[in-house]
């Protein structure tokens, strides 16, 4: 039997055991999962939009009253005179005093600097939602690198560990060959010598395979088990243009860069509104009561009052300028992003359509690798090839072979990083069919500013699904 031979004989005999084992293999969908339940990174992410969305609470805050007050306790004896010759000697004054003070302040007017600055921490959440988005489409992007590696490492390794039982017969036929005179001790050294050179690619192949299980665990959140083959690749737009078309629209990236256009602008608004006053309304309860020389009160005011600033050195002024930079900085930056996105794009479609002429071409390659090999086999046993000729033939297939591995698992992973450029490599968006965050659940619950969750269930209930309550 030729060694190509016992090669297909060996890989059909581990796939008709793989077929009678009632072992469940994972799928890709099973890791996209996993990787989306136990994202550190997702979480992280969460709780700063969630931080994010208590801004705009704060916001709206400003526009209620402000009610404080103040208890003040008061015991004071004080020594009238201790001199020899006063009448009075040792005589002291007691003063005992509380007061209570409830004070209440509420700005009625300043002419848009809280709408502002609510608008502003509005702007902030939509950025910050398209920044998790990011993560989301990251953290799913790594394991779907993550699953192709690992089968790769195990596919390229399954090569190695056929090739060495092949180099391993070759050696015993060339020993056996040696012993009746039809080759030389040259060429049992040659076998020997691709024998350990093989078993070293092993060696290299387990530590990429166990190099690629951390990183399946690093990315998926647990170590992988048996993996299935991917399924069919997601359909992707006819022309690489269409692609860029729909990044434009749907790319995370760009879509928090536009959100934080917006919010420069309205950095520039809320510099503005800061030099104008602002009107508020101020009333206060006070009672006094008290022993000895004090005096009980009971007073009541209300008024409103006008205040602006006249003069900061500089300051307000200096503010609006930085905002106005601070905004040409974000629109140069979107146009950066931009440029940058169609940069991606376009670069992951070409090395997609590179990898598709490598498939076709490995092909082509392992078909003449195997008939060179068949033929120089044939040749060997007449005499007119050395054992060194038919051994790097094999080692031709085999690289052949792990090339057509390696462009497959390039193409297939290719099509994920373009859906990821054009923002719709999401859980939603694959199907994963698993509840997925609601990014609008804990702003809905804040965005009134309540005291505590008890005013309201909604609140409770988002709490208590985060952890925190």
């Amino acid at each position: 039997m030729s060694g190509l031979r016992r090669i297909l004989t060996a890989t059909a005999a581990v796939a008709t055991m793989a077929m009678a084992m009632p072992v469940q293999a994972e799928t890709l969908s099973d890791a996209l999962v996993d990787a989306y339940r136990n994202s550190n990174l997702l979480e992280q992410n969460r709780a700063l939009l969630a931080a994010a969305d208590e801004d705009v609470a704060q916001a709206v805050s400003r526009l209620r009253p402000v009610i404080s007050f103040a208890a003040n306790y008061l015991n004071r004896r004080t020594l009238l005179d201790e001199s020899p010759t006063s009448a009075v000697v040792g005589r002291r004054s007691t003063v005992e005093q509380t007061t209570l003070d409830l004070a209440l302040e509420m700005v009625l007017y300043d002419f848009g600097r809280t709408r502002t600055s609510i608008d502003l921490a509005k702007e902030t959440v939509l950025a910050t939602r398209a920044a998790l988005l990011s993560v989301e489409q990251q953290v799913l992007l790594e394991a779907v690198r993550a699953y192709v590696t690992y089968r790769l490492t195990q596919e390229i390794l399954g090569f190695r560990q056929n090739y060495v039982s092949v180099i391993g017969e070759e050696l015993r036929a060339t020993r056996d060959r040696f012993e009746v005179g039809e080759v030389t001790r040259t060429d049992v050294s040659l076998a020997e010598s691709k024998l350990a050179g093989a078993n070293a690619d092993v060696a290299a192949a387990e530590g990429d395979v166990r190099v690629a299980r951390e990183a399946f665990r690093a990315a998926v959140g647990r170590y992988p088990g048996t993996l299935a083959p991917p399924p069919r690749s997601p359909k992707l737009p006819s022309t690489v243009q269409g692609a860029i078309d729909i990044a434009h629209r749907e790319n995370p990236a760009v879509i928090r860069q536009q959100h934080l256009v917006s919010a420069a602008d309205l950095n520039i608004a809320l510099a503005e509104a800061n030099m104008r006053p602002t009107i508020s309304a101020q009333g206060s309860l006070g009672t006094s009561s008290g022993a000895g020389d004090t005096v009980d009160y009971n007073a009541r005011s209300v008024g409103v009052s006008m205040s602006q600033v006249i003069y900061s050195g500089g300051l307000l002024s200096s503010q609006k300028r930085q905002a106005q930079m601070n905004r040409e900085a974000q629109r140069a930056l979107l146009h950066e992003t931009v440029l940058q996105l169609e940069e991606d794009v376009g670069a992951a479609w070409a090395q997609l359509e590179v990898s598709s002429v490598q498939i076709a071409a490995n092909e082509a390659q392992i078909v003449a690798a195997r008939l060179a090999f068949e033929g120089l086999r044939e040749e060997a046993k007449l005499g007119a090839r050395t054992t060194l000729d038919v051994l790097d033939a094999e080692q031709d297939v085999l690289d052949a072979r792990a090339a057509r591995a390696q462009s497959e698992a390039e193409r297939y992973f290719r099509v994920y990083q373009i859906l990821a450029t054009m923002g719709r490599l999401t859980a939603e968006d694959l199907n994963l069919g698993i509840p997925t965050y609601d990014v609008t659940g804990y702003y809905n619950a804040v965005k009134k500013a309540p005291i505590g969750s008890w005013q309201g269930e909604q609140l409770d209930r988002v709490l208590k699904a985060l952890g925190k309550n």
